[in-house]
């Protein structure tokens, strides 16, 4: 029995809604009275002020996170920048490193010189001062084992 009453009334609000539509889209406005095409107007720019509204908003947001993402990308940017230039200047000082080491390994200008003790061996306790002087024994021996440079062969031969 309900629907019977309901019937009518829902399709009357359907057929209504239906025109709103097309009028909304621009369709069947011939038969519109002045005041009816300027209600009409007025809703249709309230709808679209809503829209706008609703559009600049999003778009903000959409900004904002933007402008988060952006700040994000440069600081991790910074960040391997900087580490790229610690990993250049780690390899810089590596690569300085063996140039210096082949450089005191092959250098046929700067021979290497043994470290040489003067005095011979000399021995300070705490107590006392007590000085060892060397034996002149142990000093020939120290001499003997002592490697001299090429070019100082005919020095130490004749003196």
């Amino acid at each position: 029995g309900c629907w019977s009453l309901e019937y009518p009334k829902l399709k009357s609000r359907i057929e209504v809604l239906e025109k709103n539509i097309r009028n909304f889209m621009g369709g069947d406005l011939e038969p519109l009275s002045l005041r009816e095409l300027q209600y009409l107007e007025q809703q249709i720019d309230t709808s679209l002020k809503r829209l706008r509204n609703r559009k600049v908003k999003i778009q903000c947001n959409a900004l904002q996170h933007f402008y988060v993402f952006e700040r994000a990308l440069q600081d991790q940017n910074n960040m391997l920048a900087k580490k790229a230039q610690l990993q250049l200047k780690e390899k810089e000082r590596t690569v300085t490193e063996q140039q210096n080491q082949m450089a005191q390994n092959s250098s046929p200008l700067m021979p290497t010189f043994p470290s040489l003790t003067i005095g011979g061996n000399i021995q300070v306790m705490m107590r006392g001062s007590i000085i060892d002087e060397p034996d002149e024994n142990q000093t020939r021996q120290n001499m003997r084992s002592t490697v001299v440079p090429w070019w100082m062969h005919d020095h130490v031969n004749h003196s």
